[in-house]
């Protein structure tokens, strides 16, 4: 950006309009006073959504009026906030700061403007929801479809919990459905669910392997394991709790995603461990035979964690009481 450029107005921002500034010679933010809150909500539009043109259609504005104000707020502050990718857009370290800070208060102001206002249900906001891809699509999703009748719109990302928190302490989701109970005070969690886990194998495998005792491991040493990841998480942890033992075996197949090692486990590939939720009509329909059936089975407890502090839209709100309820009956 050319730093001698002015900085567009707050009212011309507001309109959508704005003229490239950057930051003066000294290298301070060019312009002076308060940035302008219509710059702030469309930047946290665009931050959530990763993209100008998710962003304008969430915001109902166009593609490049968004991108006129992102420019505007870039040059306001003299630093970049996203860098453009062929899809889309990456946030800055900056950026994921600034939506840190101003995610729970514009979230906050955007549930007291919407208040009594005609159709403000229609023009909502998504609420951006976030978790393992198994655990949305077989509980959550189909929990939550009764929602979209009432106008809530979802925007839902999958990935890793250590990755979603810090998505969510900056501002780029709303909720969290987590495996790890989040640290400080920062994020509020509450348990949503217990998953036990089963260590599953096809017929084929469970005859091949024999009648089991809970505490020897023995029968495994030849059997082939499909896990999740490389370092066995899961399987590892089963051994551990119930074999009172260290796993070290290579596994002979590894996809990342528990429902294709549940498929590959069915098509008879060889033995996994997976939350019961994920296998329970297999082994009702024999599809899958649980190999043992410990008094202690391992237990993973899954959270849902938003941000502290604030008042949530009433969009988010009713998501979060549709999941309370429906994990009831998980």
């Amino acid at each position: 950006m050319n730093s001698r450029n002015s900085v567009a107005s707050g009212a011309a921002s507001s309109r959508g309009e704005s003229q490239h500034g950057g930051p003066s010679s000294d290298g301070a933010p060019s312009g002076g006073g308060p940035l302008d809150l219509g710059l702030l909500r469309t930047f946290l539009a665009v931050h959530r959504a990763r993209s100008l043109t998710g962003a304008a259609r969430d915001l109902g504005i166009s593609q490049p009026t968004v991108s006129a104000q992102i420019q505007a707020l870039e040059a306001r502050m003299g630093r970049r906030l996203f860098e453009r990718l062929p899809r889309g857009v990456a946030p800055t370290s900056v950026a994921d700061s600034l939506a840190g800070e101003i995610a729970a208060p514009l979230d906050a102001l955007a549930s007291v403007a919407e208040r009594g206002r005609p159709g403000a249900e229609a023009t909502a906001e998504p609420v951006h929801l976030a978790g393992p891809a198994e655990l949305l699509a077989v509980l959550a999703l189909p929990a939550l479809a009764p929602l979209t009748d009432t106008g809530v719109l979802l925007r839902v990302t999958t990935g890793l919990a250590d990755d979603l928190l810090e998505g969510l302490q900056a501002g780029r989701f709303d909720l969290v459905l987590s495996a790890v109970r989040p640290r400080g005070r920062a994020l509020s969690a509450v348990p949503l669910t217990d998953e036990e886990f089963v260590l599953v194998a096809a017929p084929e495998w469970a005859r091949r392997i024999g009648p089991l005792t809970g505490g020897d491991p023995a029968p495994f040493r030849d059997v082939p394991l499909v896990a999740y990841a490389e370092d066995l998480p899961i399987l590892r942890r089963y051994w551990r709790h119930v074999f009172r033992t260290r796993l070290t075996a290579r596994p002979a197949v590894v996809v990342p995603d528990l429902r294709a090692v549940r498929s590959s486990v069915v098509a008879g590939s060889g033995v996994t461990v997976l939350p019961r939720y994920l296998c329970a009509r297999e082994l009702e329909a024999g599809a899958l035979v649980a190999l043992l059936s410990p008094e202690d089975p391992p237990i993973n407890t899954s959270f849902l964690v938003q941000r502290a502090g604030g008042v949530p839209r009433a969009h988010v709100v009713a998501v979060r009481e549709c999941l309370l309820r429906a994990a009831r009956e998980w």
